[in-house]
């Protein structure tokens, strides 16, 4: 099976699962944990960062899969926090090069990270996922990805 195909497949699984869900934590638990093993090991870590209601220009570490994660990260912080403040997309082929990148684990060579926004539009987290490999991801993940941060909408 081609890798569009398996995140359409899990984008499925993933929406059947979440479907009528109203917690946040439950849903945004289950995506990392179909998400990293359905992609593992490329996917070293998977999980997400909530804004923080107290500290809006804040994320704080949500639910996820892998290693330890950083607690809090800034808006406009590495790539996390670049996400946040600038609400698109981005995918890190080399973790290293990227301006301000926080490692939070040593062994995270390349990074993409999306935003997850709620149904009024406004940002409340964003997914990252990182892997050991350098360059392991590209358009494709971005689309499925995107596909799946728009079935985990907040109200």
């Amino acid at each position: 099976m081609d890798k569009a195909e398996a995140y359409r497949q899990l984008k499925e699984e993933i929406d059947s699962v979440v479907a009528g869900e109203t917690s946040d934590t439950a849903r945004y638990a289950s995506a990392a944990c179909l998400l990293a093993q359905a992609f593992k090991p490329r996917f070293f870590w998977t999980g997400f960062y909530l804004v923080d209601p107290l500290k809006p220009q804040e994320l704080v570490v949500g639910p996820y899969q892998g290693t330890l994660g950083c607690l809090r990260i800034p808006f406009g912080k590495g790539v996390c926090g670049h996400v946040a403040a600038t609400q698109a997309p981005v995918i890190v082929p080399d973790v290293h090069e990227f301006p301000g990148h926080i490692a939070c684990d040593s062994a995270s060579n390349s990074e993409i990270v999306l935003p997850v926004f709620r149904a009024d539009g406004s940002l409340a987290a964003v997914l990252d996922v990182d892997s050991t490999q350098f360059d392991a991801f590209d358009a494709v993940d971005q689309a499925g990805l995107t596909a799946i941060c728009e079935s985990l909408l907040t109200v």
